[in-house]
């Protein structure tokens, strides 16, 4: 029987466990596209399934992985034929649908869309979950009214995979971009991103018992959740909007009702997991028009598969810089 190498997480008495193994290709679940794993990524989601923390696996035993990138191999489906490069991002990967840290995945149809030509799949990767979250990020801010001419937009936890690319594309869009960290060393690779200023992390998680602060975001894209957050919407503009897409910082957010009463402003929250076919197609097509491949390759590293628990451990101590892609083809 042919079998194939992946990561896979298991459970004994409560405690998740991973572990490089052989598998039977019959062991893998039903789906109706095979796909031959070229590359996948590491997020901070992967940094939790990959070392054991609760919070994204549901389903056991499971492959890790939100992301791959890679060629179909059979399909069962109209839509794709063998040899078609294809992406995956979120649709339950790592969740409760084995995901991209194995050599082989069977997918649904509706969670693949077709590899720009503009992107090798190794690129596809640079940008997986954290650029496809970035870019529904600024869609939304776009569709809520926030221009270039509006005035700031923060980005929070800038030296991340999502702040990362978010800053890219802000500042090709010419958004003025403010990044925010707390890694005050890595401001001139923020700078090389498009960031006009650095903003240390502080300002914005600084304790405050005002419900209001002086109005100086347009907009915002915060990857940190919990007090970062709260600061953001007490700066907000008259009618600006804050979309929201991580928790590194914490899921409890302690604000008060008078900024969205009083200055109307909007908090959007941004779902990357649960997204229409019709969506992830257009935020690809944007990803490939508004996304500099020339700072996508600058802030992006590749390492091997064999590396993830490591580097799992890594981005849950907020030590990783930009983008990582995994390789998993042999």
């Amino acid at each position: 029987m042919p079998t194939f190498k992946a990561l896979l997480v298991t459970q004994e008495d409560g405690k998740a466990k991973a572990k490089f193994q052989q598998i039977d290709l019959t062991a893998l679940p039903l789906g109706e596209v095979l796909i031959r794993v070229h590359y996948s990524s590491l997020n901070y989601k992967d940094g939790l399934a990959v070392t054991g923390r609760p919070g994204v696996t549901r389903k056991f035993p499971m492959v890790p992985g939100v992301d791959l990138a890679g060629v179909v191999e059979e399909s069962a489906s109209p839509k794709w034929k063998a040899g078609d490069n294809v992406v995956a991002t979120g649709g339950g990967l790592s969740e409760t649908v084995w995901g991209g840290y194995a050599e082989l995945a069977r997918l649904n149809s509706d969670v693949l869309v077709r590899l720009p030509d503009s992107f090798t799949l190794s690129q596809a990767m640079a940008i997986g979950t954290a650029g496809f979250t970035a870019m529904q990020c600024v869609i939304a801010l776009e569709r809520h009214g926030v221009e270039p001419t509006s005035g700031d937009v923060v980005v929070t936890g800038a030296a991340g995979g999502v702040g990362s690319i978010a800053v890219a594309i802000l500042a090709k869009l010419g958004y003025r971009v403010v990044a925010s960290t707390g890694r005050a060393e890595l401001g001139d690779y923020l700078r090389s991103l498009g960031a006009a200023e650095i903003l240390d992390r502080a300002v914005l998680s600084a304790a405050s018992h005002r419900p209001m602060e002086t109005e100086r975001w347009a907009g915002a894209v915060d990857t940190v959740g919990a007090d970062t957050l709260a600061g953001v919407i007490r700066t907000l503009k008259s009618r600006g909007s804050v979309a929201a897409c991580g928790v590194a910082g914490g899921m409890a957010l302690n604000t008060t009702v008078f900024p969205f009463i009083l200055r109307g402003v909007n908090l959007l929250g941004i779902n990357s997991v649960v997204v229409t076919p019709e969506e992830r197609r257009e935020v690809w097509e944007r990803l490939s028009r508004d996304l500099p491949l020339s700072l996508l390759d600058q802030m992006t590293t590749e390492e091997p598969l064999e590396r993830i628990v490591e580097l799992g451990e890594h981005i849950l101590k907020g030590a990783i810089r930009g983008r990582t892609v995994i390789r998993v083809a042999p």
